[in-house]
């Protein structure tokens, strides 16, 4: 008698675990959805420049946000990989690392404007690197855990896309360091 009831209290309590699973995925795919229609509605404020780097002014525009697969359409593949997955490129493999014409830098995803060329220095990590945004308004800072240590993630305001890490130890007037991924990046030269 003991072996079966066992058995049964073994049961009722595998049929309760697999159904707490499958509601709670349910229930968390239903708050993901609901987020992404929350947030697809979401409005930001950021700066808009003029092909030679004039500030236009600030405007309000709303989030763009898309799903995975029309990222990955409209992405190449290692850009992908660093803006949506949150990557980083292999050093000294970046097409802008020597670029030093006059001009912007802007989001690869979006075309939100993100630094311009005359706050770029030689850095010697294999990274482009600038001492700071074109306009602070158009980057989000976060703190990133991953790897066992605490660092500065930077992405784009307008749509989230991976760019880089910040350090504090870059020249100055700033001290800052924004180590930047090329594959993040467009860039256009001054007209």
């Amino acid at each position: 008698m003991t072996q079966h009831y066992s058995r049964r209290k073994l049961i009722s309590k595998a049929i309760t675990t697999v159904t707490g699973f499958t509601v709670g995925n349910l229930f968390l795919q239903n708050l993901s959805d609901a987020n992404a229609a929350t947030n697809s509605s979401k409005e930001v404020w950021i700066v808009e420049f003029s092909p030679a780097s004039v500030r236009t002014g600030r405007i309000r525009l709303p989030k763009i946000i898309k799903s995975e697969a029309q990222w990955q359409a409209q992405l190449p593949l290692a850009s992908f990989y660093v803006t949506r997955q949150e990557g980083t490129e292999r050093p000294y493999s970046g097409k802008y690392l020597n670029v030093h014409d006059a001009g912007i830098f802007r989001c690869i995803c979006c075309n939100t404007a993100l630094f311009d060329s005359q706050t770029k220095f030689e850095s010697g990590t294999g990274w482009p690197s600038f001492y700071q945004p074109i306009a602070e308004e158009n980057i989000t800072q976060t703190k990133d855990r991953s790897l066992f240590m605490t660092r500065t993630a930077v992405s784009c305001t307008r749509c989230d896309a991976h760019l880089c890490r910040v350090f504090d130890d870059g020249p100055k007037p700033t001290g800052r360091r924004f180590c930047m991924n090329s594959v993040a990046l467009n860039f256009t030269p001054h007209a």
